[in-house]
């Protein structure tokens, strides 16, 4: 919240008046000052008005933003006040003395003035710096606008939040790192005009091309970390078409401490231009069953699962436990999470979750209180070759860890769904319908809190169509994308495990949660938006071609299945699937028990016709 500058201009009005009454009641030692002395103080008393507000004014003590003062702020109000209280000396003992009017006016009245000025004014600017819980820094805005030399890269920052003023404290600490800003940018008219850390805030976005040239600007830095995928888009048009570069920090989802640094800056990303408001996170839940507590993730070593393991590391639980099946991504995990944090009690285990009897001695061994089951063949053209890896991995898989939990007393089991398990096309989609029917299953039958969080494809995921792309570009191209008109929701990876955490802790039992994925994302445009950021044309530099639909791939993808009902929950972001009929347990694991026979025999005929039988909406291609 900023306080405006007006309140702070009423404010000195009062404050001013009472220092200077209180000036003379010190002086003289009593608030009864008498006939003789009255009239000089309320004179005295409305010449301060008149005298040190204009003063103050010209000292630009009403354009800033003192949510941030600094040292240098504090410095300027020292300045302003012992200017004005010159000027009261000279209008007194220069101008009313000789003419008589103030013959008795004590010397002593100015000087406790000028103290009692100084810490009315710094205060009102200091707990506007407290309320605003900002950190000192700063400099004058004669530094901020002076052209520095032909080797310092000029930067404009957009965003005069707390971000932007991290970073340009950081930037004005550090003159080796070539880097010198010239003033912020912001949306917020309110800010227009004001000063942080001495340098101006010269307006709004649509200022870019004119200052670019005005002020020789080499570089737009773009911190602001909360703003959607929209506001990102628009300002990286503008950079494009003022012909500069511009570099971003990350999102708020990627912001581990919320502290930024200049060592954060970044080339903008795909993710940048498609992200939403960030998730309000309700920390009391989230730390009521994970702060220490015994959480176990499986495919610990993978995209989603190696996210899971950072953020809950954050909620402090008593030992995590990182469960994968490549050595290698669990090794460089485990390293990553002691680095980050060294007091965290640590164990990783090397097991395939398809073996029911490792399972159940490794979690009888750790007893988790929560299993995040991350692991999964997720790719759909992959397990439309090889399905028998699908049952095998996606259900059986499952199916083995649902048991070791239930037979060992864990409470809270959340299974990683994909929004390719609604109305399936292809076998990974169906596979995945299946283990949220058994988790369903589980829950009516143990009371546990089971539950299924779904939701789309995330970006940046290993194999996902976004290194994909950015592989082929590095080549020269061609971009291939399967057909124009193909959409997919997508996430960044931080944002949909920050949903999973929260998801979790809203479960009572048998809820398939549905994350919101915002609208759904044309292909076409995220290669095209991949092209540009990469400083390319499509089309000139690089060329897109269509290659066609693969197997078992839809046009766009759904959130919710036929028979489901869905509901908002109390988070704003996460909606929940309530199956209409109860799961026929005995039924589901005999079909589950044919589909382990029928994948032992590599039949992928047979199999495709069970899982159409356990999941009636199953329609496959060809």
């Amino acid at each position: 919240m900023i306080i405006r500058n007006r309140y702070f201009l009423l404010a000195d009005i009062v404050l001013l008046i009472l220092a200077a009454l209180l000036s003379f009641a010190i002086r003289l030692d009593t608030f009864l000052l008498g006939q003789r002395y009255l009239s000089i103080c309320l004179a005295y008393a409305l010449a301060v008005v008149f005298v040190k507000i204009p003063l103050f004014a010209l000292f630009r003590l009403y354009s800033r933003h003192w949510g941030y003062t600094s040292v240098n702020e504090m410095l300027l109000i020292i300045g302003a006040a012992s200017v004005s209280a010159g000027a009261m000396w000279g209008l007194v003992f220069g101008v009313a003395r000789p003419l008589g009017l103030l013959n008795v006016f004590p010397r002593s009245v100015i000087v406790i003035d000028w103290l009692l000025t100084l810490v009315t004014v710094s205060g009102t600017r200091l707990a506007a710096r407290i309320l605003h819980g900002k950190l000192p820094g700063g400099s004058a805005k004669a530094l901020a606008l002076r052209r520095p030399s032909a080797s310092l890269k000029r930067v404009l920052i957009m965003g005069a939040g707390d971000a932007g003023a991290m970073i340009a404290r950081e930037l004005r600490a550090n003159p080796g790192l070539g880097i010198t800003p010239i003033g912020f940018l912001d949306d917020n008219p309110s800010k227009h005009g004001m000063y942080i850390h001495g340098l101006p805030v010269l307006g709004s976005r649509h200022e870019i091309p004119a200052l670019v040239k005005e002020e020789a600007v080499d570089e737009v830095i773009i911190a602001m970390p909360t703003a959607p995928g929209k506001a990102m888009r628009d300002i990286k048009h503008i950079c494009q078409e003022a012909g500069v570069s511009f570099k971003t920090i990350p999102g708020i989802y990627e912001l581990v401490s919320g502290m930024v640094s200049v060592s954060q800056i970044r080339p903008v990303q795909i993710e940048d231009l498609l992200r939403r408001e960030p998730v309000q996170m309700d920390v009391a839940a989230v730390s009521a069953y994970l702060r220490g507590a015994t959480v176990l993730v499986t495919g610990a070593g993978g995209s989603i699962g190696g996210e899971l393991c950072r953020q809950v590391a954050r909620y402090e639980p008593r030992c995590l436990v990182l469960l994968g099946h490549g050595e290698n991504s669990l090794y460089h995990m485990e390293r990553e999470l002691r680095l980050s944090f060294p007091h965290l009690t640590l164990d990783s285990v090397l097991a395939d979750i398809r073996n029911q009897e490792r399972i159940g001695r490794i979690v009888e061994r750790f007893r988790p209180d929560v299993i995040f089951h991350a692991a999964a063949h997720k790719h759909v053209p992959a397990m439309e070759r090889n399905a028998c890896e699908a049952v095998t991995n996606n259900i059986l898989g499952t199916q083995c860890l649902i048991h070791a939990a239930e037979q060992h007393g864990v409470g809270r089991f959340v299974l990683i769904s994909t929004d390719k398990a609604v109305n399936p096309v292809s076998i990974m989609g169906a596979s995945k319908r299946v283990a949220e029917l058994l988790v369903q299953e589980a829950a009516q039958r143990n009371g546990g809190v089971f539950v299924a969080v779904r939701f789309g494809n995330v970006l940046g995921s290993r194999g996902s169509v976004v290194p994909l792309f950015r592989e082929q570009i590095a080549r020269g191209g061609p971009v291939t994308v399967t057909d124009p008109e193909m959409r997919r929701y997508f996430m960044t990876i931080p944002e949909a495990v920050q949903l999973v955490i929260q998801a979790a802790a809203l479960g009572q039992g048998g809820e398939i949660f549905v994350l919101d994925m915002g609208e759904p994302v044309r292909i076409l445009d995220l290669a095209r938006g991949l092209i540009e950021l990469s400083g390319l044309q499509a089309g000139q530099d690089i060329e897109i071609t269509f290659i066609g639909r693969r197997p078992g791939e839809k046009l766009c993808e759904e959130l919710f299945v036929a028979d489901e009902e869905y509901d908002t929950t109390v988070h704003e972001k996460i909606f929940v699937a309530r199956n209409n009929h109860p799961v026929d347990g005995p039924a589901l694991y005999a079909a589950v028990a044919e589909l382990e026979r029928l994948a032992r025999e590599m039949d992928r005929d047979g199999i495709v016709a069970k899982l159409q039988e356990i999941v009636p909406e199953f329609r496959p291609e060809g």
